[in-house]
């Protein structure tokens, strides 16, 4: 596979604060790629910095072959970014906001294939404050996807999401990478890394301590003598929650 994205020795300062350390990873094109780490490890400032919406203090980043520091224009028609926490006017229904959007991006779309992505074409005349958490975040995908981007970067994009709600958007999220479009996402949910991503890098402090498939990595700690505390059962207590209450969505 060839890398799509190429970060080399990347440090990000705010003032004597080194926020990132000489970070260095490939993301190779057509993978799920997981940037995970706790809360103030570097992971945010770093994809800010890939997806140009923040400068690096030094070290060198590509993405398909544009440098960000001299082809920002070229890297943003490539990427589409999906926030955390993302503005949306409220009052505006979704093929108002899709059409909106599309504008800005100078495109041509068809509002109700874009929401049939995600599921959402029954919610076209929907006003985005009325919708649920997860078709919010479901929408806030079908936005990423409007200048059919080579890579979408997902920032926790199932943080607070009921069980059903996380294994759609899952599904979504490896749809997505079958039509061809490389993922970057960060997650808090270990479970949610281990099921969707083929190789995560661990970041702490500023610093990339593990970068491996999640089999790897497992593997590797195992080598090292590590046994859980508890038997490790063939399945977990969301899996007994998905299996009674059934997989379909619960939009209200």
């Amino acid at each position: 596979m060839q890398p799509i994205i190429s970060v080399q020795q990347l440090v990000k300062k705010y003032d004597q604060f080194e926020a990132v350390k000489g970070i260095s990873f490939e993301v190779f094109e057509g993978e799920i790629f997981g940037l995970l780490g706790p809360n103030g490890a570097g992971k945010s400032t770093t994809l800010e910095i890939i997806e140009t919406l923040r400068t690096k203090t030094s070290g060198t980043v590509t993405v398909a072959g544009f440098n960000i520091d001299t082809h920002a224009s070229e890297v943003k028609q490539l990427i589409g970014v999906q926030l955390q926490t993302a503005g949306f006017y409220p009052n505006l229904n979704l093929i108002e906001l899709l059409e909106l959007f599309a504008g800005l991006y100078n495109q041509t779309i068809d509002p109700m294939a874009l929401l049939a992505t995600v599921q959402l074409e029954e919610k076209a005349k929907s006003k985005f404050k009325a919708l649920s958490g997860g078709q919010k975040q479901r929408f806030s995908i079908a936005t990423t996807l409007i200048n059919k981007p080579k890579i979408i970067f997902l920032d926790e994009p199932t943080t607070g999401l009921d069980p059903q709600a996380r294994r759609n958007l899952w599904d979504l999220i490896r749809n997505i990478r079958a039509q061809g479009t490389t993922v970057i996402i960060t997650t808090h949910y270990m479970d949610e890394a281990e099921v969707l991503c083929d190789r995560v890098a661990i970041i702490d402090s500023g610093t990339i301590i593990k970068l491996n498939t999640p089999d790897g990595l497992i593997d590797e700690l195992v080598a090292t003598g590590f046994e859980r505390p508890k038997e490790v059962k063939q399945a977990n207590l969301e899996d007994v929650f998905i299996h009674f209450t059934g997989k379909q969505l619960r939009d209200a």
